[in-house]
């Protein structure tokens, strides 16, 4: 099999990498996320109507009523309703909300439910989700330079952290609601991304010490044409799973759905590019992976 020249193209995936990281930069800088009721704090109030309920019909109810930000979502079936009230609203105005909707309906309209979310808690959680990030990373630097060489994890973990930046960068300049269920979805994109840069890495560990006559350059070229069936076959078959479930699973899982197709997307365009231009970067070469012998082995073998 011929190897593509896949590290011929890599300046160019840089300039690609770095320009969509400074982007996302600039935008969490300057418009930050639009953080979802979990982390700002709020009220959220499930109600369930006797037939399919219309839910711009609600919504201009209670903008006329003066419920200003509360986000209306579908949760279930067609008849069950997920109001979203933003910080301000306890959980009295939620009940009353409630009976505002029954005013303006003829169906039977049964609260189920309603939660409420300090800020405090909703501060708590995002410092929390934070540090889960941050420790993640931490650990898969910690257990690739154990399985591999600590060249190689400073290539996983700068792959990983570019998949993150990039899709909270996403969120940002779409301005896609960021909650739980989407900070679920960028700790799976990290685990994804590292299965996909840790078979990448095996290739190339095992090509380093097999191919003599060839570049580093070349190797990589050759590993990464290798492992590419199998990149596009994983990451096409979860890409389409994921669109199905971002067009067709609703509202309350949109985010994560979204959050996972961008995710899995540059997570596999990062771990051909990202990983393996930083291992060319470091220098990496057929040292670094040689198993070492141990002392007095040639000599073994003489010993009556």
């Amino acid at each position: 099999m011929k190897a593509l020249p896949f590290m011929k193209w890599r300046w160019l995936a840089v300039a690609f990498s770095a320009t969509a990281i400074l982007s996302a930069i600039v935008s969490l800088s300057i418009k930050e996320l639009n953080w979802g009721l979990d982390f700002t704090g709020g009220t959220l109030v499930e109600v369930a109507y006797s037939e399919s309920a219309d839910l711009s019909a609600i919504r201009k109810v209670l903008e006329r009523e003066g419920y200003d930000g509360a986000i209306v979502v579908s949760f279930g079936t067609d008849r069950d309703v997920l109001v979203r009230l933003p910080d301000g609203y306890s959980d009295q105005q939620g009940a009353l909300m409630v009976d505002r909707l029954r005013a303006n309906t003829d169906m039977d309209v049964e609260l189920r439910r309603i939660e409420f979310v300090g800020p405090q808690v909703g501060d708590e959680l995002r410092d929390d989700g934070g540090i889960a990030m941050l420790t993640a990373l931490g650990l898969v630097m910690l257990y690739v330079a154990f399985r591999f060489q600590i060249k190689f994890a400073l290539g996983a973990v700068i792959a990983l952290a570019h998949d993150v930046i990039f899709t909270l960068g996403f969120f940002s300049l779409t301005g896609l609601e960021f909650d739980l269920t989407v900070l679920a979805a960028l700790l799976a994109v990290v685990g994804y991304s590292l299965n996909d840069t840790i078979v990448v890495s095996d290739r190339i560990r095992e090509n380093l010490r097999i191919i003599r006559r060839a570049s580093p350059g070349e190797v990589i070229d050759v590993s990464l044409t290798e492992t590419l069936g199998r990149t596009l076959v994983t990451s096409l078959t979860t890409l389409l799973v994921l669109a199905a479930l971002a067009l067709l699973g609703g509202e309350m899982i949109f985010g994560f759905a979204v959050a996972l197709l961008v995710g899995v997307a540059i997570g596999t365009y990062s771990s051909i590019y990202i990983a393996a231009t930083t291992l060319l970067q470091l220098k990496v070469s057929k040292a670094d992976v040689m198993i070492p012998e141990r002392e007095g082995a040639d000599q073994e073998g003489l010993l009556p």
